[in-house]
């Protein structure tokens, strides 16, 4: 089998948070088509970079690591931007592993072709439809966001979405119109995400945010409409 077409900017061999219950190692895909200001890896954001690592050599201690890992989550960047995601998946999978994917969302079509390689999928929800360019910076990223939220939904896959919040980005407002768009799509999963504004893409987001701005959007769940809310804090 070919190498997959696949750029690598980050590994990281251990990791008990981002494949719910398992032991799994992850895989960081260099370049994302997005621009969000709270950007927290922002050396995978561009395409290229001068420290990507070679698949084989990541393929070659996975390896090493059957029966002592139970899976591998690709996260990024964005991993669907890469044409040998697929590829990637099934060698992975051909080695007992299971797999995650952290995803944005931004190409609904090839999030369609990886789906059935997975076991367990993250999906970041930016903003509500019509806020979602102030986030991403990319006319129509909205619209495609939600046509893969779909997509994830109907695939029986396990999954969960969650949004990061900057006060400058989100008001409570949106975020409570996010919460009803999310419920009416069938999302029973959520998480709210504080941000780590020291690490914003966005020099002007890199303040300090109130702790009254994370409480008041905690509020505005209090209806229980998600059958697990959770927010993850710093």
């Amino acid at each position: 089998m070919t190498e997959p077409k696949i750029r690598i900017g980050g590994f990281q061999p251990l990791t008990t948070i981002d494949l719910p219950g398992e032991l799994a190692a992850v895989v960081f895909c260099q370049g994302c088509p997005w621009r969000c200001g709270y950007c927290q890896n922002t050396h995978l954001a561009f395409r290229s970079s001068s420290k990507e690592l070679d698949w084989e050599d990541i393929l070659a201690f996975l390896k090493r690591r059957q029966g002592l890992l139970d899976g591998v989550v690709f996260s990024g960047g964005e991993p669907t931007l890469h044409d040998g995601l697929a590829q990637t998946l099934t060698q992975v999978r051909e080695l007992g592993f299971k797999t995650g994917l952290h995803t944005a969302g931004p190409y609904p079509s090839r999030l369609a072709r990886v789906l059935p390689l997975l076991d367990w999928v993250g999906m970041d929800i930016k903003a509500p439809v019509d806020r979602y360019e102030t986030v991403t910076g990319v006319p129509g990223s909205g619209e495609r966001a939600l046509e893969s939220a779909r997509l994830i939904i109907g695939s029986g896959i396990a999954h969960e979405f969650r949004t990061t919040v900057h006060p400058a980005l989100l008001t409570a407002d949106d975020v409570q119109r996010l919460f009803r768009e999310m419920v009416a799509m069938g999302v029973r999963n959520f998480a709210l995400q504080e941000c780590a504004t020291e690490r914003c893409l966005h020099r002007n987001l890199r303040h300090p945010i109130e702790p009254e701005y994370l409480k008041s959007l905690c509020q505005a769940e209090q209806t229980g409409v998600f059958e697990r809310f959770i927010v993850r804090r710093l």
